[in-house]
C-alpha cells in the first residue's frame, strides 16, 4: 500500500459517519420543534430524548475508543470505532437497544458496552484506567451541557426544559450507574489494573454476573428510590429540581395517557 493510500484509508476511518449526522439532525431539529411549539410536544420530547441518548453513547464509545487509541491500540480506527457510527459497534443490541427499553420501562440510563479495546496493546495502569473512565466522563460532561442552561433559565418553553431536564437526568444516571465498580462496568475498569492479580482472577468468574446484579438491585423499590434520589440531587446541584426530569419521562413516553 502507498503512502497515500495509507493516508486515504486512515482519513476514512475518521471520517465522522452520515449515521450520527442523522441523529444530531433530529436532536436538532426536534429541538427546534419545542422551543418554537411546533407539532405535538410529547412526540417532540421523545425524538429529542432519544437521539440526544443515542448522540451521547455514540460520543461515550468515542471517548473509550479515542483513549484506547492513545494509548497504544492502534486497531481502533480500522474497526470504525472513531466515526461515531452506532453500527459499528461491537453489540448494537446491548449497547443500544436494551438501554432505550431501559428508559422506556423505567427512566434508567442504562450504560451500555460497545467497543472492544485489545488491551494487551495498551501498557500502563495509568492508562488502562483512563481508557475505562473516559466514557462515563463524556455523560458528566453532557449532563452539564444539558442542566446547566436549564438551571440557569436560558431556556424557555416547558418541552424543551422538561426535555432537556429528563435528558440530563438519563447522563447522571449513566454517569452514577458505570461509575460503580461491578464487573462488567467502566467503574471496576478504572479500578481493575490497580487489583493484584490474585483478586483479578478471583473476582473474573463473576464478572458475567455483575451488570445482571446491578439491573436486579435496582428493580428493588428501596434501592431504586435510593438511586433516584443521588440522581436528583444531582441534578439539584446544577439548580435544577428533580421534577423536571419526571415531568420529562412523563411526556417522553406519548404513548401513556
Amino acid at each position: 500500500m502507498t503512502f497515500a493510500a495509507m493516508q486515504r484509508s486512515r482519513s476514512e476511518d475518521r471520517r465522522i459517519s452520515p449515521v450520527f449526522w442523522v441523529l444530531l439532525a433530529v436532536l436538532g431539529t426536534s429541538a427546534w420543534a419545542l422551543q418554537a411549539d411546533y407539532g405535538n410536544m410529547r412526540f417532540g420530547v421523545f425524538l429529542f430524548v432519544v437521539s440526544g441518548w443515542m448522540v451521547s453513547l455514540c460520543l461515550h464509545e468515542y471517548a473509550h475508543a479515542r483513549t484506547a487509541l492513545h494509548g497504544g491500540d492502534i486497531t481502533v480506527g480500522a474497526k470504525g470505532y472513531l466515526t461515531l457510527n452506532p453500527l459499528k459497534y461491537a453489540n448494537v443490541l446491548f449497547s443500544f437497544v436494551l438501554p432505550l427499553v431501559f428508559i422506556i420501562l423505567n427512566g434508567i440510563g442504562l450504560p451500555g458496552g460497545a467497543v472492544w479495546i485489545e488491551r494487551s496493546r495498551i501498557h500502563g495502569r495509568l492508562k488502562h484506567s483512563l481508557v475505562s473512565a473516559a466514557g462515563p466522563l463524556v455523560n458528566v460532561a453532557c449532563a452539564a451541557v444539558l442542566l446547566i442552561p436549564v438551571g440557569a433559565g436560558w431556556v424557555e418553553g416547558l418541552g424543551l426544559v422538561s426535555a432537556m431536564s429528563f435528558l440530563g437526568m438519563l447522563q447522571i444516571s449513566a454517569a452514577l450507574l458505570n461509575f460503580l465498580p461491578v464487573p462488567g462496568l467502566d467503574g471496576y475498569g478504572i479500578v481493575e489494573p490497580w487489583l493484584s492479580y490474585r483478586t483479578r482472577r478471583a473476582i473474573e468468574s463473576f464478572a458475567p454476573y455483575g451488570m445482571l446484579a446491578v439491573f436486579v438491585l435496582l428493580w428493588q423499590p428501596q434501592v431504586n428510590q435510593v438511586f433516584f434520589d443521588a440522581v436528583r440531587g444531582t441534578m439539584d446541584l446544577f439548580g435544577v429540581p428533580g421534577y423536571l426530569g419526571d415531568l420529562g419521562y412523563h411526556l417522553f413516553r406519548f404513548w401513556v395517557q
